[in-house]
């Protein structure tokens, strides 16, 4: 590790063109004693990091950790060595202009003194005293890169790691909770659009649906939320919402976005299709698992992350009454409301009575059992598809459903129904002869969504109209409503 050289820093630097400290190439007189300062800078350059720098010979020796500096003894973070810094960089922010060395916003993000255990060309051993990170740290080399690992324990004893997965949890269809319960109760508009649990860790932001599917390529507007979080560790739930012209939830239009598996479809789509994340809950945060809470302090603490921005923006609560909540919602074009107990534990992965939704629109989710051709205009393609439920293991027959569709929703449909056909049924009820005499079946994988009126009284979908594939949910989740 060479000492004190500010040539490299020199070299990728004009002091014309940026408010970067460059100082002159005259030699600097060295103290004798090295310093003992640190700072921590968060750099939003072409991607998000945290420039971290420790004070030696006279210069502050910089790396570049991607994900900053581990809380977690348990996790070790990448650290990338860069060039010396001058130490008049510890006080710099600023913005680096675009096409500079480094372009974007520098701001501080933590700063202090430090202790020295050790110090050799592959280990820096250090306790860090700052505002916001205090511990014994270790930076060593693991060929061309460096790691940085914390080596005490947490600042806090009930430190939990950020997990993996947790499953959303769901609500039973229902009424609204009778006037003389109100208070017991919170409301929320239900948004017509995509479950998705985001996580967010070192600014990056992950996003897995109802099904366990990381669908975060298909959604790049959440990279933003991410980086506007920084280094703050959560877990999020909510929903992903397209709106129409007049600013209501439109599913169709959602159904644009939900097949993209491309990072660079995904991004030019964005732009004609943009897609806000409605968040309702917050199920961890820097450390801390909050299942256990209570839904109002979950709440209480979503709205301290002040989390607004042009593609997510947080549900809004309502304490009632719900009949005027659901009124609102009706006017509104809004698919119904959410209820749910200001006292109610989040559940992963379970459909509890403590959260209850209450349609204005009645929808069905449904599996694909086969189609039938269509006729006139529609000959050559997809008449009708034919429907089903999963019960006790077994496909039951609810009916068929032939409108809703655009030409390029029966297009894509014939396409992955294709490449599913069998030849016998794969429903366990008899059909009707007139379904059976003309019906291509099909393994029942895909899952879709239908309004519809009513149920009627022998097991059926009344005047049912297509609302779109469901990608993010799979046969097994498909329940009558």
């Amino acid at each position: 590790m060479a000492k004190g050289d500010l040539s490299e820093y020199r070299r990728r630097r004009d002091a014309t063109r940026t408010s970067e400290p460059v100082p002159p190439a005259a030699p600097r007189t060295r103290k004798k004693k090295s310093g003992n300062r640190f700072v921590v800078q968060e750099h939003h350059a072409s991607a998000l990091h945290w420039d971290f720098r420790l004070e030696r010979d006279g210069v502050l020796v910089s790396w570049a950790v991607p994900k900053g500096l581990p809380p977690d003894p348990k996790v070790n973070h990448l650290a990338v060595q860069t060039e010396d810094h001058p130490l008049e960089y510890a006080t710099f922010e600023g913005t680096i202009p675009a096409g500079e060395y480094g372009g974007g916003e520098v701001t501080i993000w933590d700063h202090g003194t430090y202790d020295l255990e050790k110090w050799t060309d592959r280990e820096v051993k250090v306790v860090l005293h700052g505002e916001r990170v205090q511990g014994r740290f270790v930076l060593f080399k693991t060929g061309r890169n460096w790691m940085i690992h914390r080596m005490d324990a947490p600042a806090r004893p009930d430190w939990e790691r950020l997990p993996e997965l947790i499953k959303p949890m769901l609500a039973v269809p229902g009424e609204l909770p009778p006037p003389a319960e109100e208070q017991a109760w919170a409301y929320e508009m239900k948004w017509d659009g995509v479950r998705a649990v985001v996580y967010v860790d070192g600014g990056r932001a992950r996003a897995m649906s109802r099904n366990d599917r990381d669908i975060t390529v298909s959604y790049p507007e959440l990279r933003a939320l991410g980086l506007a979080l920084g280094t703050t560790q959560v877990v999020l739930d909510g929903e992903l919402v397209a709106f129409d012209e007049r600013g209501r939830p439109n599913f169709s239009t959602l159904q644009q976005r939900m097949h993209v598996a491309d990072a660079a479809s995904a991004r030019r789509l964005s732009a004609r299709v943009p897609v806000v994340y409605v968040i309702f809950d917050l199920l961890h945060l820097d450390g801390r698992s909050l299942l256990r809470e209570p839904y109002e302090r979950r709440r209480e603490e979503l709205d301290t992350l002040g989390l607004a921005g042009q593609s997510w923006q947080l549900s809004p609560v309502f304490d009632g009454p719900g009949a005027d909540v659901l009124a609102a919602s009706l006017a509104e074009g809004m698919e119904g409301v959410l209820a749910k107990r200001r006292d109610s534990i989040y559940e992963p992965g379970k459909r509890t009575k403590a959260w209850r939704k209450v349609k204005n629109i009645r929808t069905q989710e449904v599996v694909i059992g086969g189609w039938r051709p269509g006729k006139g205009r529609r000959a050559g393609t997809i008449g009708s598809l034919i429907l089903g439920i999963p019960e006790d293991g077994k496909l039951r027959y609810i009916g068929q459903v032939g409108t809703g569709f655009t030409d390029a929703l029966l297009a894509d449909l014939s396409s992955r129904l294709t490449r599913l056909e069998r030849k016998s049924s794969p429903f366990a009820t008899e059909l009707p002869s007139a379904v059976r005499r003309d019906a291509h079946w099909v393994t029942p994988k895909l899952v879709g969504e239908v309004a519809f009126t009513e149920w009627t009284p022998d097991g059926l979908l009344r005047h049912p109209s297509w609302r779109g594939l469901r990608p993010d949910k799979s046969p097994q989740d498909v329940r009558p409503e």
